[in-house]
């Protein structure tokens, strides 16, 4: 007996119709179900259904956006599916028709269990992307539904999700700042977030990923913008850069710190051709004249996947080298990534091909022309007027004296410690990172003592002030100080939360003061991570008792802010 119906009509992919109808009919027997496929084709009907010799409450699936003559069921229950969803998985599409849940009216978080599977990163992959996991962990937990979630940090992905994991999912849910290969989901419903909803409120974030998720399309990474889900966020520049900031960030901290070892063996004279073959002098060479040399390329190549997948690496990272030859430094290679990224997602949008060279498009097509486009653009229009405007800024950078320096260290260390890991601290970061390009250290040392000053200045009035934290606080106070040490501002997050508007102004002006006497120290960082851990290794910083000053007095006058700004907790 007849249990399920199917009409596929895949359009002019008429081989693909007959594999979806095969993979249906395979998916049903293996449930013990028998189906009758109608395939729709240019060519004709195959195996057309004959309704009446049909059981009347055998439910129907329609498969594609062809003509599929839906009046024909009139009285039946229908559901819809794509052929790239029946592709990838018709064992799921069935289970759909099975359970009575039409894919018309979208997911639902509510009724049984459901399978969530998500990532999550942020541009530093330390603090928001383990924040973000808990959050959605916290909110299917309350909903009854089952999660896993894969988190893309800094030391790489965790609890990677399998691909029986992601067959068996009914949703996709990826919380993250930086771009994620969508790749693996190809037939998934599948929602994008930033990692804030996430920290936010996992659970209302959910509810809203089951209403809003769309299928992931199933074509190479060449596809088009329409055939992915949209981000219901705000994107743009933003999450690009920070995208390639993030990439960037490993060849930065591993460069800075082989030339900081180089110099404690050598000297600051390692790299001269006499100390050929020494240690010190290889130490140096993979430090600058390698992993240094990689970091423009890493920034641009990677801004420009952010902004058009696969195809925009390459274009972005050989307009990185471009414009590092030019002299251009990392406002350079900001400018080579966004003009490749955005100059190969037009280009595929333009390019028009039959499906069958469709395969070109990825590997020679884009890369070809977006390389074209871009290394024409920055050697003859953008790379000379970009060299000259960070040639000022290094000049001006390098003779900054007195209140100049002063003044940019106070707002260097206010940006960091306003949103404690959002945009503004990003962009103040990420500001400080490339200039390490140019050898212009002191606003790293302005920014990670003035990162490291909001989580450790709380920790110390948790001790001091106990009176004006809740339980909860002091015993976070302790996990503070710890992230503090290790510059994860986002350490301060949870005290920020329960009052804003007093706990950020005595951050701010804890971290501005300590940027303000890290830069009049001069003090310089060439490792951009790592907090005080980094501290000890030989030339990673000048001037250490200055900068610790700096860290010292940060600290305190963010404890005595916030005893005179909170107000004793209620006992």
């Amino acid at each position: 007996m007849t249990n399920i119906l199917a009409v596929v009509d895949a359009g002019e992919f008429s081989t693909q119709a007959v594999l979806a109808a095969e993979a249906l009919r395979k998916a049903a027997g293996q449930r013990g179900l028998q189906l009758a496929a109608e395939v729709r084709m240019e060519q004709g009907v195959l195996n057309p259904l004959d309704l009446a010799a049909m059981p009347a409450d055998a439910p129907v699936l329609l498969v594609g956006g062809g003509a599929l003559e839906e009046e024909r069921f009139a009285g039946r229950r229908l559901v819809k599916a794509s052929v790239e969803e029946v592709l990838a998985d018709a064992d799921a599409v069935l289970a759909r028709v099975a359970e009575g849940t039409a894919a018309t009216a979208g997911l639902e978080s509510g009724g049984r269990q459901r399978r969530i599977v998500a990532i999550t990163s942020c541009p530093t992959g330390i603090a928001h992307t383990f924040m973000a996991a808990e959050g959605l962990q916290q909110g299917a937990q309350a909903l009854g539904h089952d999660i896993r979630v894969e988190t893309q940090g800094s030391v790489g992905a965790r609890d990677t999700l399998t691909d029986e994991e992601i067959r068996a999912a009914d949703l996709v849910l990826i919380a993250a700042d930086t771009q994620v290969d969508l790749s693996r989901f190809a037939g998934k419903k599948v929602f994008l977030s930033g990692t804030k909803p996430a920290i936010k409120n996992g659970r209302a974030l959910i509810d809203k990923a089951f209403t809003e998720a769309s299928v992931q399309g199933g074509a190479s990474a060449a596809a088009g913008a329409d055939d992915r889900p949209k981000r219901t966020e705000r994107t743009g520049p933003y999450k690009h850069l920070m995208t390639g900031v993030s990439f960037m960030l490993p060849f930065v901290v591993a460069g800075g710190l082989m030339i900081a070892v180089a110099f404690a063996l050598g000297g600051i004279y390692a790299f001269e051709e006499s100390n050929e073959g020494t240690l010190a002098y290889s130490l140096f060479q993979i430090g600058a004249n390698a992993a240094f040399v990689l970091m423009i390329p890493a920034l641009a190549g990677y801004i420009a996947f952010s902004v058009a997948d696969r195809p925009g690496i390459a274009p972005g990272m050989i307009g990185g080298l471009v414009a590092a030859n030019l002299g251009a430094g990392f406002l350079g290679g900001i400018a080579a990534g966004f003009i490749a990224g955005y100059g190969v997602a037009f280009l595929n949008r333009v390019i028009k091909l039959p499906r069958t060279l469709e395969g070109l498009k990825p590997v020679l097509i884009l890369p070809t022309l977006g390389t074209l486009l871009t290394g024409l653009l920055m050697i003859y229009v953008v790379g000379t007027p970009v060299a000259a405007v960070l040639s000022a800024l290094t000049t001006w950078l390098q003779s900054m004296q007195g209140s100049s320096a002063i003044l940019l260290g106070l707002l260097i260390g206010a940006m960091m410690s306003f949103d404690m890991g959002g945009p503004v601290n990003k962009a103040a970061y990420a500001f400080a990172t490339g200039l390490i390009a140019s050898q212009i250290y002191t606003p790293m040392a302005a920014a990670m003592v003035a990162g490291m000053t909001p989580p450790l200045g709380l920790a110390l009035a948790c001790r001091l002030f106990a009176s004006r934290f809740t339980k909860d606080e002091r015993e976070a106070g302790n996990a503070a100080a710890v992230l503090g040490l290790a510059f994860v501002t986002e350490g301060a997050i949870p005290f920020a939360a329960r009052d804003p508007l007093r706990v950020i102004p005595a951050l701010v002006a804890g971290s501005a003061l300590a940027g303000a006497i890290s830069m009049g120290f001069a003090a310089e960082l060439k490792v951009p991570h790592g907090g005080v851990f980094v501290l000890p290794i030989p030339n990673a910083v000048t001037h250490l008792g200055g900068y610790l000053l700096a860290l010292v007095v940060g600290t305190a006058v963010t404890a005595l802010m916030l005893r005179l700004l909170l107000r004793p907790i209620a006992r």
